[in-house]
């Protein structure tokens, strides 16, 4: 798949995963937030060059990855879902009764609709959590993978989003503006300059 990467990351940097070339690390912006963001990446996002989680970590100091369904490794353990204060960020999530105070952690799933689908699915936790529902992305929105669903995007769009919504839409703005840079980065890695996928 094009948008996988070397398992030596040959010829890639190994913060980004872009062609070192191409590299975004320095214009990484830090991101503080009061949110702790907890993503559960699916194994097979891993090492693929397009994974917007690894853009997300670099910039928040507060969100750590972790990998579900790797092949030969021990079942997930729910018990990281169990810490008070913790939200779902998903659109069928439940949401929380009124006058619920907002999250202290926000658990994303990382990866494409039907990975992310799964994921909810086959874990029950997930599904105990109270939830944060983000709007649609406007259809017009640039990206490098198209979701088959009307709610689908980014993980660093959505944790953007989830910024904008709980600490106010000045936070989130570094980040859509590294997701614009990597896409411009990604397509010219690509040779080609427009996202005419």
């Amino acid at each position: 798949m094009r948008s996988r990467t070397p398992e030596d990351l040959s010829g890639r940097c190994p913060g980004c995963y872009l062609p070192t070339a191409l590299c975004l690390c320095a214009e990484v912006p830090r991101v503080q937030t009061r949110t702790d963001f907890l993503v559960i990446r699916h194994n097979k996002e891993t090492h693929k060059s397009t994974n917007t989680a690894r853009l997300a970590a670099l910039a928040l100091p507060r969100c750590r990855i972790l990998t579900y369904g790797a092949p030969g490794q021990p079942p997930f353990d729910v018990s990281v879902l169990t810490a008070p204060g913790t939200w779902l960020l998903f659109p069928d999530a439940q949401p929380p009764p009124a006058g619920t105070p907002p999250p202290e952690r926000l658990v994303v799933l990382d990866g494409n609709w039907t990975q992310a689908r799964r994921m909810y699915q086959r874990i029950p936790e997930l599904r105990r959590l109270p939830g944060l529902a983000l709007p649609p992305p406007a259809p017009h929105t640039r990206r490098l993978r198209r979701s088959p669903h009307p709610y689908g995007m980014s993980t660093v769009e959505a944790i953007a989003g989830a910024i904008a919504v709980l600490e106010g839409e000045a936070l989130a703005l570094p980040l859509l503006e590294l997701h614009e840079l990597m896409i411009d980065r990604v397509l010219a890695a690509r040779g080609r300059f427009s996202d005419d996928e």
